[in-house]
C-alpha cells in the first residue's frame, strides 16, 4: 500500500515496472490498409491552387481542387461504417500547411461545445491533425480544435509508448498557428493554417517527407473517424502513434527564419507575515515585546524572451530575467512512501521539442535530466529562485538530433547562484525506430561546487516489435569526491514486446550505485539492483459486445540492496482491466508487497518502524467516459500497510455546466491504523478547480486546495486576457492559509502565510 496519492490521481501500488495499456486486434490485413500506413512509399500532398481565406467557411475553389481523405471508423467499432460524413482536405503553399474539415452531422444540436479554454479537453467534438514533421516515426506535433474554434496543441514523444518513463504526450507545449470554425444546420467546419516554421522539417533535395494522422471525434457517440487506416493491434491510443502516420511529400517549401521577440513587464506585490520584537526606539535597542508584522513589498520587473528559427531544423530560445508568474500551481499530494514526490514541468520555456532531452533510466519517473531542477532551490520540492536567464538550442542534422540548454540562477539567502546546463545527442541507427545517444548535465554553483552527470543510451528495434533498451550513466559530485564507476553509476537493460494485441511481455534489469547522484535529474532511489518482469494478454471482443477489450496482466518488481544483497522491496501484481466501447474503463488488482525498512519514516504523521513487512492490498479503479458532461474517476484500495492496516478512497468528478463554466473537484481520504501500538491517522486532501471563459480571449481559472495533514489551504486564481498569439495580460493571485495556528496563544499568527498579487503583460513582436 506504499504509494503516492495526489489530488488528481490515486494509486495504491509500488513503483511500477510498466504502464497498463488496453489493446485491440486488427480486423483487416496490412495489404487492405488504405493509404499505405507506415509505408516507405509516401503520397504527394496537393499544393494549393489559390488563396485560402481563413474564415472557417471552406468555400474556396482551391479546396474543391483537392480530393478528400478516405476516413474510417476507429471507435467504437473498428472498421465499422461511420454514422456521419467527414470530409478532410490537406494542402500547402510555400510557407504554411493547411487543412479543412467539413464535419456533417445529422443532429447539429447534438454537437458538443463544452469549453472555451485553450489546451483543455472537456468532452467536446474535435478535429485534429498530428504531424510527424521530421519523419522520425517517434515524435509529432498535435493540433486540435473544437466547433467553437478553441485550440489545443501538444507534442508527442517515444511513439506514444509509456515504456520510456513518464507520459509521452506533453499538453503544456504551445505554438504559433491559426484556426477558424463555423457552424450551420448541417454540421461544423474548420480551416487550419500551420506555419512550417512552427513545425520544423528536413529537406532532401527539394522534397520534404512528413507523417500525418487526422481524426474527427463525435463526442455524444464516442465515435472517432481516422485517416489513415491504423490497426487495432496498437491499442486504444494507436491513433496517436507517429510510426503509424501516413507518409506524405511536399515540394517547393520556403525555409523562413522567423524571429519572435517577447518583452514583458511584471508588477509583483507581496505580503509576508513576520514575528519579531517591538523595540523601544533607543540607541540600546531594548525589546519591549514581540508581535506579528506584515512585510510588504512591490517590485516592478522587465524581462525578455526571444525565439529564433534560423533554419527549418534548428530553433533557438533566449531568455533574460526569466519569469513564470502565469504558470499554474502544482496539485498538492499526500506522500505515503519514503521517497520524493514527482511534479510535471509546466513552464513554456522548456516545452519546445522537450523530448530531445529525454534520457530515461528506468522506473516511471527517473531521468538523467529533470528541467524542474532549474529555478528550484535545493533538491526536494521547489522553492522558486530567480533565474537571470539563459538559452537553448534544439535541432536536427541528418539523422542526428541535438539539444543544448544553459540557465543561470541568482543567489537566494543561503543558496548560492548556480549555472545549470545540459547537452544531448541522439542518432538514428538501423531503422526509423532505433537510436543511440549521449547526454551530459552540469550543475555548478558560485562557490565552485559542481555535480556532473553523463551517460549513453540506445533503443534498438531488433526484429518485429521486439525492442532492446540499454542505458548507462555516471555522476561526479564534488562533495563525494572520486568514486569508482560502479559505485556512482547506473546501468539499465530492458527487453520488451511493444504490442498491445494478444500476448505481450517485458523484462528489465537495473544496477544503481549508492553514489549515483544526478542533481540535474530525478532518481527515486539508488544503491540497489532491480529486476522485473511483465507479461499479459489482451483479447478484443466482438462488435456486438459492450466491451472493447479485456486484459490480464501480471507484473513483478524486485529491489535488492547492493551492500548485502538482501531484498529491500518486492511485489507481484495481477490486474484485470476492462475497456468499454462507451469509453469507460475498469480495473481490479491484487498487490502482494514486501518492504524491508531499516530507518523509520513518517506517513500521514505516523511513524513506520523498522522491520520486514509483507502486506497485501486490493485496488479498484473506475473511469467514466471522458466524452460525458459529467465525468470522472473513482479509486479505492484497502489492505495491509506495513505492520498496520490502511484504506484509500479517491473521487475526481468533473462537471461541464456550459461552454463558459466547468467545475472539477478532487477528493481523497487516507486512513492508516497501527493497532498494535494504538496509532491512527486520517488525512483528507481536497481541491476545487473552477474554469470560466467569456470567449476564447477572456478567461478566469481558480484552484482552491486543502490538506488536513499540513492543516493548510491555498488559493490560486489566474485571469487572462488573450489579445492574440504571444500577447497576453495576466493577473495572478496566490494566498496560503494556515489552519494549524494556535488561537489561544498570546500572539496569534495571521491566517495568511503569505499572499502575492502579480500583473504581467507580454507582447510578441514578429520579424
Amino acid at each position: 500500500m506504499a504509494a503516492a496519492v495526489s489530488a488528481a490521481v490515486l494509486t495504491f501500488s509500488s513503483p511500477a515496472f510498466g504502464q497498463d495499456s488496453l489493446s485491440a486486434a486488427p480486423t483487416l490485413t496490412a495489404d487492405s490498409r488504405p493509404g499505405g500506413v507506415g509505408s516507405a512509399v509516401p503520397v504527394p500532398l496537393s499544393r494549393l491552387a489559390g488563396q485560402i481565406r481563413l474564415d472557417g467557411i471552406v468555400d474556396e475553389p482551391a479546396w474543391e481542387a483537392i480530393a478528400p481523405l478516405p476516413m474510417f471508423m476507429w471507435a467504437p467499432v473498428h472498421g465499422g461504417e461511420p454514422t456521419e460524413v467527414t470530409e478532410i482536405r490537406i494542402g500547402y503553399d510555400e510557407s504554411h500547411l493547411y487543412m479543412s474539415g467539413r464535419m456533417y452531422d445529422s443532429d447539429p444540436d447534438g454537437i458538443r461545445i463544452n469549453t472555451l479554454y485553450r489546451d483543455q479537453f472537456s468532452g467536446d467534438d474535435l478535429l485534429s491533425i498530428m504531424i510527424d514533421s521530421y519523419n522520425d516515426y517517434e515524435t509529432a506535433l498535435w493540433f486540435v480544435t473544437t466547433p467553437a474554434g478553441t485550440r489545443s496543441d501538444r507534442s508527442m514523444a517515444n511513439d506514444a509508448e509509456f515504456t520510456g518513463g513518464g507520459m509521452p504526450m506533453n499538453s503544456d507545449w504551445n505554438a504559433h498557428w491559426d484556426v477558424a470554425t463555423t457552424r450551420d444546420d448541417q454540421g461544423w467546419y474548420a480551416e487550419f493554417r500551420i506555419p512550417f516554421a512552427t513545425l520544423g522539417f528536413q529537406t532532401v533535395g527539394d522534397e520534404i517527407t512528413m507523417g500525418v494522422i487526422v481524426y474527427r471525434f463525435i463526442a455524444r457517440k464516442n465515435e472517432r473517424h481516422l485517416h489513415p487506416w491504423i490497426s487495432q493491434e496498437w491499442g486504444g491510443f494507436g491513433f496517436g502513434k507517429p510510426s503509424q502516420a501516413q507518409r506524405v511529400t511536399l515540394e517547393g517549401v520556403r525555409a523562413s527564419s522567423p524571429l519572435y521577440v517577447t518583452p514583458y513587464v511584471l508588477g509583483r506585490a507581496e505580503e509576508t507575515p513576520r514575528f519579531d520584537a517591538i523595540m523601544d526606539g533607543t540607541a540600546e535597542g531594548v525589546a519591549l515585546d514581540s508581535a506579528w508584522f506584515r512585510d510588504q513589498k512591490f517590485a516592478p520587473e522587465p524581462g525578455l524572451d526571444v525565439k529564433f528559427t534560423p533554419s527549418p531544423n534548428l530553433a533557438l530560445d533566449f531568455s533574460v530575467n526569466t519569469d513564470f508568474a502565469q504558470v499554474e500551481v502544482d496539485n498538492q499530494q499526500v506522500n505515503l512512501t519514503r521517497f520524493s514526490l514527482f511534479f510535471p514541468e509546466k513552464r513554456q520555456f522548456f516545452q519546445s521539442r522537450a523530448s530531445t532531452f529525454d534520457f530515461a533510466v528506468g522506473g516511471a519517473r527517473d531521468r538523467l535530466f529533470y528541467s524542474r531542477r532549474i529555478g528550484c532551490g535545493g533538491l526536494s520540492g521547489c522553492d522558486p529562485v530567480r533565474i537571470y536567464g539563459g538559452g537553448r538550442a534544439v535541432g536536427r542534422a541528418g539523422e542526428l538530433d541535438y539539444g543544448i540548454l544553459s540557465m543561470q540562477t541568482a543567489p537566494d539567502g543561503d543558496l548560492s547562484g548556480e549555472n545549470m546546463s545540459v547537452a544531448r545527442l541522439k542518432a538514428r541507427v538501423m531503422n526509423p525506430y532505433s537510436y543511440v545517444g549521449t547526454m551530459v548535465t552540469s550543475r555548478l554553483n558560485n562557490h565552485g561546487q559542481n555535480n556532473i552527470a553523463y551517460g549513453m543510451d540506445a533503443q534498438l528495434r531488433l526484429v518485429g516489435d521486439e525492442y532492446l533498451t540499454v542505458s548507462w550513466a555516471h555522476t561526479f559530485d564534488q562533495e563525494l569526491g572520486v568514486m569508482n564507476p560502479l559505485e556512482s553509476g547506473l546501468f539499465r537493460a530492458r527487453w520488451e514486446r511493444r504490442h498491445d494485441q494478444g500476448f505481450y511481455y517485458g523484462g528489465e534489469y537495473r544496477r544503481i550505485g549508492g553514489g549515483y547522484r544526478p542533481q540535474m535529474g530525478f532518481q527515486l532511489r539508488n544503491d540497489h539492483t532491480f529486476w522485473g518482469t511483465r507479461v499479459g494478454h489482451t483479447w478484443v471482443k466482438g462488435n456486438d459486445s459492450a466491451l472493447r477489450t479485456v486484459s490480464l496482466d501480471l507484473m513483478s518488481t524486485n529491489y535488492f540492496r547492493l551492500s548485502d544483497g538482501t531484498p529491500e522491496s518486492r511485489g507481484i501484481t495481477p490486474t484485470l482491466a476492462l475497456e468499454f466501447r462507451s469509453g469507460g474503463r475498469f480495473s481490479f488488482a491484487v498487490q502482494r508487497t514486501f518492504e524491508s525498512i531499516r530507518e523509520e519514516f513518517t506517513a500521514t504523521g505516523l511513524t513506520v518502524e523498522p522491520g520486514e513487512h509483507w502486506f497485501q492490498t486490493f485496488n479498484v479503479n473506475w473511469m467514466l467516459p471522458r466524452s460525458g458532461l459529467f465525468r470522472g474517476n473513482i479509486s479505492g484500495a484497502v489492505g495491509d500497510f506495513y505492520d498496520g492496516r490502511g484504506a484509500i478512497f479517491g473521487f475526481s468528478p468533473t462537471w461541464t455546466v456550459s461552454k463558459h463554466l466547468e467545475l472539477q473537484a478532487n477528493y481523497s481520504v487516507n486512513r492508516i491504523e497501527f493497532a498494535s501500538r494504538q496509532e491512527y491517522a486520517t488525512t483528507h486532501l481536497a481541491s476545487l478547480r473552477l474554469g470560466t471563459a467569456i470567449n476564447a480571449h477572456i478567461s478566469l481559472s481558480a484552484l482552491a486546495q486543502y490538506n488536513t495533514l499540513s492543516e493548510q489551504a491555498s488559493v490560486n486564481a489566474r485571469f487572462r486576457y488573450h489579445f492574440r498569439e504571444g500577447t497576453d495580460l495576466w493577473a495572478v493571485y496566490t494566498d496560503g492559509l494556515d489552519y494549524a495556528r494556535d488561537l489561544t496563544a498570546r500572539h496569534v499568527s495571521p491566517l495568511s502565510t503569505g499572499r502575492v498579487l502579480m500583473l504581467k503583460y507580454t507582447h510578441t513582436l514578429g520579424f
